[in-house]
């Protein structure tokens, strides 16, 4: 049974029924996005893994209790779940030492490689980098809602429940995003031709 042509729901219940294989997959599907999410937010690599891990660990701990709903998306109940460890990451402290869990889990280490090849890996990761850079000079509430838009695929009443404002207010701070983004690309476009 090849795992990438599962839908979501099918490799939970391979999860829940026993087969790592499930868990893996969903991961190594959603693993970019999510962690992305998280460093564009956090802005600390290092941080980053740890919040993508925590976040791993209550999809986890949340699925073996069999307490998952099925009527949600995946990933944005992840990212949501993410998003609150951010959250409560900046609550708790103002970037604090880290303290390790000591369990040694690392998320990552499951994950397998997979073929790219190296130009198409260098033209990805410039890409990212120019667009995390360009989305950094955002706005902090226009930046977290295009985060959780479009890495986090979540809805705008999602995102509008998670940020506590009204959906037309998540709208505009949408569309302020893409307009300021549009902007800076224009200018930094410009910038290279001269």
């Amino acid at each position: 049974m090849d795992l990438k042509l599962q839908s979501d729901q099918d490799l939970i219940h391979l999860y829940i029924s026993g087969d790592e294989g499930g868990l893996v997959e969903l991961i190594r599907r959603y693993q970019s996005k999510i962690y992305t999410s998280i460093y564009l937010l956090v802005k600390d690599e290092y941080l980053a893994e740890d919040i993508f891990q925590d976040a791993f660990i209550k999809v986890i701990n949340t699925l073996k209790a069999g307490k998952y709903n099925e009527e949600g998306k995946f990933l944005p109940w992840v990212t949501r779940i993410a998003h609150n460890l951010v959250i409560d990451h900046f609550r708790r402290e103002k970037r604090a030492p880290m303290v390790s869990n000591g369990d040694d889990f690392d998320i990552f280490e499951v994950l397998g490689n997979y073929d790219e090849s190296t130009e198409d890996r260098m033209v990805r990761e410039q890409t990212h980098k120019d667009l995390k850079s360009l989305i950094q000079l955002l706005p902090s509430e226009q930046k977290e809602v295009l985060i959780m838009r479009h890495f986090g695929d979540m809805s705008f009443k999602e995102i509008a429940d998670v940020t506590d404002v009204s959906i037309n207010t998540a709208l505009g701070r949408m569309r302020y995003a893409l307009n300021n983004l549009r902007k800076m690309m224009q200018t930094k476009e410009l910038s290279l031709k001269n």
